[in-house]
């Protein structure tokens, strides 16, 4: 396995198995590609297609996502040791993060309709607008979290611990709506 460190990786569609650090990755097309077991240390992701990359024990370690597409991705399956991410402009559609812990985790200006969020542990998570049309919180960890200015979703209050999270006024038609309440502002 390889060992690349400092490189700048340009519109590139295959990727030699490796551990990546210190590295940028622009308007690269790793869709459908098994990147499985590869490990990114400090990289940066610009304007990628990464959706239905196979992603199974692939190590993200303070990796950041910027104008990415990455539909369907399976957090849940990467390595959880070190696990951190962000991301800006992305497409995160039907994406799963299935009990990953997402601490602090920054989300912003990105799409993450149906994206499973169930029993993953969003603390302190910051959802700086984003789309969350039927994104899945269910026994979700949101205390801290911050949706003040995201919109579409639905969170039952009652089947996720969300201790101190925020949200707007805007948005609580979100948090009622299994009581088929019709609220108007």
């Amino acid at each position: 396995m390889q060992y690349l460190t400092d490189q700048i990786f340009d519109k590139i569609n295959e990727l030699p198995k490796g551990e990546y650090e210190n590295c940028s990755f622009n308007h690269c097309d790793l869709s459908n590609k098994n990147l499985s077991g590869f490990k990114f240390t400090d990289c940066r992701f610009v304007g990628c297609n990464m959706s239905l990359a196979a992603i199974n024990n692939t190590a993200f370690q303070g990796v950041t996502f910027k104008d990415c597409k990455s539909l369907g991705l399976r957090f849940d399956t990467c390595n959880p040791f070190g696990f951190e991410v962000s991301f800006e402009s992305c497409q995160l559609n039907h994406a799963s993060f299935f009990k990953t812990k997402l601490k602090k985790t920054i989300f912003k200006d990105t799409q993450l309709q149906g994206t499973d969020f169930a029993e993953a542990d969003l603390t302190s998570a910051i959802f700086e607008n984003c789309y969350l049309e039927q994104a899945i919180f269910n026994r979700t960890l949101l205390e801290k979290a911050d949706f003040r200015s995201s919109y579409n979703y639905v969170i039952d209050p009652e089947s996720n611990r969300m201790k101190k999270a925020k949200f707007s006024v805007l948005g609580l038609a979100g948090l009622l709506q299994k009581y088929d309440l019709h609220i108007e502002g």
